[in-house]
């Protein structure tokens, strides 16, 4: 029996996703709630070189077009960028696919996906897991996030620069739940320590308050969101990401084992056109900041660091492929929190690289 119900998990993990969160959010992200949606990230933003505006596909569509609804996150956001890009170029329409956002704070997107009721959800690696666990038959079939988006952010005159300078400190996370936890804990197991070791509690999403008021030494939040907050009130801050010392599996497009059976066409069609958009976001962000004022209703250029950051957690020579390994590394730290009582017996059904790769020119 799992230490904490899925559904519990499914409705904090990924309210923005994708881990990441908006500016303001007060949601736990898809990888990353909104996350996701979902930001100083320590890296710079790597130079894309500008390309001009790609013109949609030539290829005439369908005459039919697939409709798919598409569980997102809590709300609108340039995180998803990629999908905005790919729909107004066209691309979604070239593969037969009519696209259509769902925001819904209430949508359960892996129940939805696991039931049949829908084709493909947004979802992080450890949601997938747990759902395997309980039987839910969804298979995780393209990566998007390729960097963990969870870090630890701490005031820099603190001196938390590193995982070890976080013994005996006070922290400060959302809940024990959901991606933050997940990426919290494994970050600390990367480094030796256990949980007992920091003076870790649960302050919901106050994570900006908390800090500023040095109610706690640090906290945890998604890297492409509170830390360029903070920077932008002109706060000095350390931030530990947790990709740096753990690959973890975050944000990516997952299906059901029916579509799988019985329109493998549609999976590969709706990969190939995603992972256009999300190309076209990398080579040129400032075109996809663009677009994506259509589809975030009074988005203004304010928040382009927010699509910076979340660039450097999709950035990849692979894009789309998921390493098998940073699935036994997110299924282990599942069973060390207690999240799962033993391995699934069979990993590999969990997730699969063919789509993408059958997506490929």
């Amino acid at each position: 029996m799992l230490k904490r119900t899925l559904l519990w998990l499914l409705l904090v993990v990924f309210l923005v996703a994708c881990g990441g969160a908006g500016s303001g959010s007060t949601a736990e992200p898809t990888t990353a709630p909104p996350t996701p949606a979902a930001t100083a990230a320590e890296e710079g933003a790597a130079e894309a070189t500008p390309t001009e505006e790609a013109a949609p596909p030539t290829t005439e569509p369908p005459a039919e077009l697939t409709h798919v609804r598409l569980p997102m996150g809590y709300f609108a956001d340039p995180q998803f960028a990629p999908f905005y890009v790919a729909i107004e170029r066209g691309y979604y329409t070239a593969e037969g696919i009519e696209l259509e956002f769902d925001y819904s704070f209430e949508t359960d997107g892996i129940a939805l996906v696991g039931a049949g009721e829908l084709p493909f959800t947004i979802a992080s690696g450890e949601q997938i897991l747990l759902a395997r666990a309980q039987n839910v038959p969804v298979v995780y079939v393209m990566e998007w996030f390729q960097r963990f988006p969870i870090a630890v952010v701490s005031k820099a005159e603190a001196g938390i620069a590193s995982p070890q300078d976080l013994a005996g400190r006070s922290v400060g996370i959302p809940g024990f739940w959901g991606a933050s936890y997940v990426g919290y804990a494994g970050l600390l197991s990367a480094n030796g320590m256990a949980l007992e070791e920091v003076n870790t509690s649960e302050i919901g999403f106050t994570q900006m308050d908390a800090l500023l008021t040095d109610q706690v030494e640090a906290a945890v939040v998604y890297s492409n969101n509170e830390p360029l907050q903070l920077a932008a009130q002109g706060v000095d801050v350390n931030v530990i990401q947790v990709a740096d010392y753990i690959d973890l599996v975050t944000n990516g497009l997952a299906t059901n084992e029916t579509t799988i059976a019985e329109n493998p066409e549609l999976i590969t069609a709706f990969v190939r056109a995603t992972l256009r958009g999300l190309a076209d976001t990398l080579a040129d962000p400032a075109a996809a900041y663009e677009i994506s004022k259509k589809y975030v209703e009074g988005l203004d250029d304010s928040r382009r660091n927010v699509l910076d950051a979340s660039i450097e957690l999709w950035q990849t020579d692979n894009l789309g492929i998921t390493d098998p390994a940073s699935w036994e590394r997110t299924q282990q730290v599942l069973l060390e929190i207690g999240f799962l009582d033993a391995p699934l017996a069979d990993l590999s059904v969990v997730y699969t690289n063919e789509f993408v790769e059958a997506a490929q020119p």
